[in-house]
């Protein structure tokens, strides 16, 4: 593959399609063909990223991925497009950014993976993902260590024990965690088994309620409050995009919640064992660097960032009478005051 020395040009907005990509979008999601788009300049590798929707884990990921390509020693454009939480958007832009023939394809979050490992199926165009907690069970590779095919990347899953380590440590008492899952989405369903199998030698119950889409959350989690000591949220898109809504419920209920990563925390949730989103975008970005410079996808074994950091939020905390025992002492503390808008 051709190689350049480093001058970074960004096109993409978030939210946006770009004229990189000779598309439009509607208020309905319908993309539409933009033939007054200006050209991208000629040279340099022309990267795409498809983000499956904005919440702040996944614009975190995007802000891991675009810093570490815009310090890289290469010359490149970096088309970022949004797919709305829909996949069939999703598939619209990676069909796109196959017939114009990308260098490569980031996606962030298992649907849009999925659109892009679909769309770049029968050309060379790698496709590097991030944020997929299950990247077999999503279809995109065959194993972890060995991917085969075209596409690897990155994955987000969760270290269950710590997290219920938690969950304990601040409701000594709790014996039924509920969950609130997309029962379309591969990796909620895969870590609800993870789960149930961490919380099991704990005598801890699992009371799972699964939801096909946005509206189908206020029904169902104020189904579940009722029926738990506690909640635990993944990093299930569809929920962490409705989270205000999860809250709301639970709150009403006098019922914590818990969350996957140090936003979730910020807005509203009670503690985390958190991954760091922006590095895990960035070790992403540094295997796209890897295979830009020549390496095949299909060798690189699937990255993580298991190491999670205990964040709690103080005020939550004090809402519902709980104290930080000892052995957090030295969790992260944040307050809702740190929430940006």
């Amino acid at each position: 593959m051709k190689k350049f020395k480093k001058t970074a040009a960004i096109f993409a907005a978030a939210l946006a399609f770009t004229a990189f990509a000779g598309c439009g979008q509607t208020a309905d999601n319908t993309v539409t063909e933009d033939t007054s788009a200006a050209a991208v300049s000629e040279g340099g590798y022309k990267i795409g990223v498809i983000q499956y929707g904005s919440h702040p884990s996944l614009d975190n990921c995007f802000a891991g991925i675009e810093q570490a390509l815009t310090e890289s020693d290469l010359e490149l454009t970096i088309d970022r497009q949004d797919g709305n939480f829909d996949s069939a958007t999703c598939d619209t832009i990676a069909k796109n950014m196959a017939a114009k023939e990308y260098d490569l394809i980031f996606a962030i979050a298992t649907p849009a993976a999925v659109s892009a490992y679909a769309a770049t199926a029968n050309t060379d165009i790698p496709v590097i993902f991030c944020a997929v907690s299950d990247p077999v069970a999503a279809g995109l590779v065959e194993d972890m260590n060995a991917p085969g095919g075209n596409c690897t990347g990155t994955s987000d899953i969760l270290d269950f024990s710590a997290q219920l380590d938690l969950i304990q440590a601040l409701q000594p008492d709790a014996t039924k965690i509920g969950v609130l899952y997309t029962t379309s989405e591969a990796n909620s369903v895969s870590q609800l088994a993870s789960l149930r199998e961490a919380a099991e030698p704990r005598g801890i119950e699992i009371i799972d309620q699964g939801v096909q889409g946005a509206a189908d959350v206020p029904q169902a989690a104020a189904s579940l409050v009722t029926k738990v000591d506690c909640v635990n949220n993944f990093t299930d898109n569809n929920v962490v995009s409705n989270l205000t809504v999860l809250l709301e419920q639970a709150n009403s209920a006098n019922v914590p919640v818990y969350g996957s990563e140090i936003e979730q925390v910020i807005n509203g949730c009670i503690g985390s064992v958190s991954i760091d989103y922006v590095a895990l975008g960035k070790a992403t970005a540094d295997m796209g660097i890897r295979v830009l410079g020549g390496e095949s996808a299909g060798t690189i074994p699937i990255g993580k960032i298991s190491d999670g950091t205990a964040v709690v939020n103080t005020d939550v905390m004090a809402n519902f009478g709980i104290t930080l025992p000892d052995s957090y002492a030295d969790a992260e503390k944040v307050t809702s005051a740190d929430k940006t808008e």
